[in-house]
């Protein structure tokens, strides 16, 4: 999930950023240090605008720079259990497949990615299941849920399982298939039951 957060820092701001607008200078500075970078509790930072110095910069005596407390708006991305992602398969490789979400990827395991035993094509890098001839590859558009998180101190170490094997996830064509199929049972129910009123009718009048 998305947040706009609103935070205060103080920055550090060099005698080489001097001869800019301060504010530009200031929203440099503050891009380098939180864009990208993951904060276990807010999550990662996309990125850093209206940045507004609070008041006058601070001089230390032997410090060759001016340190100013500032307010800025930034946009982060905190991944949440059983939230529900649409997005794209990334890669496919023999223990599952990754989505990407947004500034990181997610992994579907070979486990949750449908509820049928599939096989693996290293020659054509998809998932085929042995009853359901469901196929999975990179670029298949698909619904997934967030069931695990585990954000760490950087991109590459952040861990996010998803599943798609829960009713209405999966392929676009896979959740069709199974609505047609629902509405396909429904029909046939009701179609079914229709004579046997009329069987019982007429027997009352018999």
């Amino acid at each position: 999930m998305y947040y706009v957060l609103s935070c205060k820092d103080r920055v550090r701001l060099p005698a080489q950023f001097f001869s800019m607008k301060l504010e530009e200078a200031l929203t440099q500075i503050l891009r380098e240090k939180y864009e990208r970078r993951v904060n276990k509790d807010t999550g990662v930072s996309l990125a850093v605008w209206n940045v507004k110095p609070e008041g006058d910069g601070l001089v230390i005596p032997g410090d060759n720079a001016a340190y100013y407390d500032v307010k800025f708006d930034t946009l982060t991305y905190l991944p949440q259990i059983n939230e529900i992602i649409e997005s794209e398969i990334s890669e496919v490789v023999e223990f599952g497949g990754f989505v990407t979400l947004g500034p990181i990827e997610g992994l579907v395991h070979l486990s949750q990615i449908a509820n049928d035993f599939l096989t693996y094509n290293k020659k054509t890098q998809t998932f085929v299941g042995r009853e359901s001839k469901k196929f999975l590859k990179k670029s298949d558009h698909v619904f997934a849920k967030i069931s695990t998180v585990s954000m760490k101190n950087n991109i590459p170490e952040t861990k996010i399982g998803l599943t798609m094997r829960p009713d209405g996830l999966g392929k676009d064509e896979w959740i069709s298939a199974k609505k047609a199929s629902a509405e396909s049972g429904t029909a046939a129910k009701k179609e079914g039951a229709e004579p046997k009123k009329e069987t019982k009718k007429k027997k009352k009048e018999e």
